[in-house]
């Protein structure tokens, strides 16, 4: 599933062929995708300009003066801006067409193989319910160490599971936690109240610098991710836990561990993770 990098990965190569543009069309192939596609989609959007494409969690928000289309990717979704005659391909399930881009015309096309992703509409002024309960933006000034370590206390359930947990920070997924993790020397096994304040500040610096060095290198290709421009990302390169259970710890040399923890495969060195 793509995770906050890959989706900040896919605004940034949106924004730049969207922002500013008017919507002049929107088409859809189905009525649904991991839930229906609300009317505001195609009665209102079409006419407006995109003011902006933001992202929250793992959620792409397309702003116009009369709301916001709420995208989510799912588990292999993508969107690509193309020439409007640009052939279809299976799964391709929602076009909204944006003015310019020469005789043929743009469209911003939402593919979705697995139809886990979605497209919702937002009213101006209020925040969906899909987004109503999120946590900081692991990236935002108000996340840090100081936060974690306060929302942990009492909290019994594993490290990782407590910083998966979209209540407490969004976008924080499977591989960059297990990473952030790692290099933090923090065992995912331990419980998130037993963690000292000064190893949560060292974990929100693993995971801000992680977080913004997977952006950079344009996400982590796992399954089904590609960019916009249909580029990979690099990230997968310069994992260190993530998916290596029984190769050798790149610090020690000693065998990862894997093992289950909240039905998701969790790799870690029991020697340098404590």
């Amino acid at each position: 599933m793509p995770e906050l990098p890959e989706v900040e990965t896919t605004r940034r190569g949106l924004a730049p062929h969207v922002e500013g543009r008017r919507v002049i069309g929107v088409t859809l192939r189905r009525p649904d995708l991991r839930w229906p596609i609300p009317e505001e989609i195609t009665r209102d959007l079409p006419g407006q300009r995109i003011d902006a494409v933001r992202r929250r969690a793992k959620y792409l928000l397309l702003d116009t003066a009369v709301g916001s289309a709420l995208l989510h990717l799912g588990m292999s979704g993508s969107l690509r801006v193309i020439p409007a005659d640009t052939p279809l391909r299976a799964h391709d399930h929602v076009d909204i067409a944006l003015e310019g881009g020469g005789k043929a015309g743009r469209v911003l096309r939402f593919n979705d193989p697995r139809r886990f992703g979605c497209l919702l509409w937002q009213a101006p002024g209020e925040t969906h319910e899909l987004l109503a309960d999120l946590g900081p933006e692991p990236l935002a000034d108000d996340f840090d160490g100081d936060y974690l370590f306060a929302m942990s206390r009492g909290r019994s359930a594993p490290v990782k599971t407590f910083l998966m947990d979209q209540r407490v920070v969004v976008g924080v997924g499977n591989i960059y936690v297990a990473e952030a993790l790692f290099a933090a020397g923090v065992s995912p096994l331990r419980a998130a109240g037993k963690v000292s304040r000064e190893r949560y500040r060292q974990l929100a610096q693993e995971i801000r610098r992680i977080l913004g060095h997977a952006i950079q290198r344009g996400g982590t290709t796992l399954r089904d991710f590609i960019a916009p421009d249909g580029a990979p990302g690099y990230f997968e390169q310069e994992l260190s836990a993530y998916g290596r259970g029984g190769e050798p710890c790149p610090r020690c040399g000693r065998p990862l561990k894997q093992a289950s923890i909240g039905q998701r495969t969790t790799v870690w060195c029991g020697h340098c993770q404590r």
